[in-house]
C-alpha cells in the first residue's frame, strides 16, 4: 500500500494573484479538486507547503485560510462525520516531498483518505521585498492511498553541514514595516545538486536498483545549472531530468515536474523525485505510477 497521487494542477501569477500566494493556492487546489471530481468537504488532511507569501505573514497558518477559502469543513465537525485537518510545512523546494510523506503516514495508518497538498509563493507585496527572485505561482496534489504497489517509497534525506550557507531568506524591520530579503550564492547550485544525488544514491541502494531502472527523474528546483550538475553526478543525460518549465517556480515546482511526467508515464513506470533546498538538504523517493 502506498500513497498515490491522483491529480495534480497549477496556477500562475496574473496581475491579480502576482502578490497573494493564498489566491494561488486556493485557485490550485480547487482546480486539482474539479480535475478528480472531488469536493472540497472530501479532503481529511489539507497541507500548505509554501513559503513565500501575502505581506510576510506568519500567523495564522496559511493552511487553515486555504481550508476556509475552498470550503473544506470550515465549520465543527459534525456528530458522525470529519472535518478537515490543516497545518503548514515549511522546507522550500523540498516542502512538497516533505508533505508528501507526512500524508503517507496518515494513510498508511488509515487515519485519511484523502490528502491535498498545496504550495504558492508569490512577492509578499510593494516594499515587503527586495528583488524577489521567484515567480508567482501556486501548485496542488490530491492524494489517497492504493492497495497494491503503486506510489510513494520511503523518502531518503541528507543534510549537509560541511559546506557555508549558499542560501538564506529573512525578514527584518526596515522603515517600519518587514521586509524580506532572500541571499543566493553562485555555488548554491553545485550545493544543492551534490546533496541531491547523495539522497537518490541512498534511495536506489535501499531498494537494490541503478538509476539505469528508473524511467523519469523528476526534480526541483527548477534551476538550470542544478539540473545540469544533478544529471552529471546521477551520470544521466539532463533530458532524462524533468524540472518545471519556469525556472524561478519556487515550492510549486515539484508539482510542476511531477505534473509533466504523469501526463506521460507509462502505468508501472518507476519515477525517482528528487528535491534539494536551504540548508543545504536534500530528499529522494521512488514513485510508482
Amino acid at each position: 500500500m502506498g500513497t498515490v497521487i491522483e491529480e495534480t494542477a497549477l496556477a500562475k501569477g496574473r496581475w491579480r494573484y502576482r502578490h497573494s500566494a493564498l489566491g494561488l493556492a486556493v485557485k490550485a487546489a480547487r482546480r486539482c479538486l474539479d480535475g478528480a471530481g472531488r469536493d472540497a468537504d472530501d479532503v481529511d488532511l489539507l497541507i500548505n507547503a509554501g513559503v513565500y507569501r501575502d505581506r510576510n505573514l506568519g500567523e495564522p497558518a496559511l493552511a487553515a485560510m486555504i481550508q476556509q477559502d475552498i470550503g473544506a469543513n470550515p465549520e465543527e465537525p459534525h456528530a458522525g462525520s470529519h472535518g478537515t485537518f490543516s497545518f503548514d510545512v515549511v522546507n522550500g523546494p523540498c516542502g512538497v516531498l516533505t508533505a508528501l510523506q507526512v500524508v503517507d503516514g496518515f494513510l498508511r495508518a488509515n487515519a485519511i483518505d484523502w490528502a491535498l497538498i498545496v504550495a504558492s509563493d508569490a512577492d509578499p507585496g510593494h516594499g515587503m521585498s527586495e528583488r524577489f527572485p521567484f515567480s508567482p505561482a501556486g501548485g496542488a496534489l490530491l492524494c489517497t492511498r492504493s492497495g497494491d504497489d503503486r506510489g510513494l517509497g520511503r523518502p531518503y534525506w541528507v543534510n549537509k553541514n560541511d559546506v557555508r550557507e549558499c542560501y538564506s531568506a529573512t525578514v527584518g524591520m526596515v522603515d517600519h514595516r518587514n521586509v524580506l530579503r532572500v541571499f543566493n550564492d553562485d555555488s548554491a547550485d553545485e550545493a544543492f545538486a551534490e546533496a541531491a544525488a547523495r539522497a537518490a544514491g541512498d534511495c536506489l541502494n535501499a531498494s537494490s536498483l541503478s538509476v539505469a531502472d528508473i524511467d523519469a527523474i523528476v526534480a526541483a528546483p527548477a534551476r538550470t545549472r542544478y539540473r545540469a550538475a544533478l544529471a552529471a553526478k546521477l551520470n544521466v543525460p539532463q533530458d532524462r531530468v524533468t524540472v518545471a518549465d519556469d525556472e524561478r517556480m519556487h515550492t510549486a515546482s515539484l508539482v510542476a515536474a511531477l505534473a509533466r511526467v504523469r501526463s506521460e508515464a507509462r502505468p508501472g513506470a518507476r519515477l525517482l523525485v528528487v528535491a534539494a533546498g536551504a540548508g543545504v538538504t536534500a530528499g529522494a523517493a521512488l514513485y510508482r505510477v
